[in-house]
């Protein structure tokens, strides 16, 4: 039996790596806008997230939202919506892409709390499955197509 990266590679999906970090989430490196950022991997999220004291780093243009942000113990939070920006995970990459920004100083205080760095956003379930993710968890890899 061939190997999954073989077989993903042969399938036409690409590697990009992933690091567990101190607190057990999975952190990746992506480009959003021609901009290098850390994000999370959160198969739980719906909608990939920057939190909104980043939007000027990425030159995120966004408007008021009327649906609310919820997640990491936090619920009812304003939130806006920024469209037709570009992301990159290694060699895949998606355009036209609408992302959620909403303060997540909650989620980096409890990631700093727990001697983890802040992140810039999450990587939600949308981008999961537009890129028809497969998640190697043994050795910190996701594959897209």
């Amino acid at each position: 039996m061939a190997s999954l990266k073989k077989f993903l590679k042969e399938s036409g999906f690409v590697s990009v790596k992933m690091k567990r970090t101190p607190t057990g989430h999975l952190e990746i490196s992506a480009t959003l806008n021609g901009v290098k950022g850390r994000f999370i991997l959160d198969t739980g999220a719906s909608n990939t997230c920057v939190s909104l004291d980043r939007a000027e780093k990425f030159g995120l243009v966004s408007e008021a939202s009327e649906v609310k942000a919820a997640g990491a113990g936090a619920v009812d939070m304003e939130a806006r919506v920024s469209g037709h920006n570009s992301l990159q995970l290694g060699r895949w990459k998606k355009s036209r892409l609408q992302v959620v920004l909403f303060d997540m100083s909650h989620v980096n205080h409890a990631l700093t709390s727990q001697e983890s760095g802040e992140v810039d956003g999450i990587i939600g379930a949308d981008i999961l499955k537009k890129g028809k993710a497969v998640i190697d968890y043994r050795k910190y890899r996701l594959y897209l197509k």
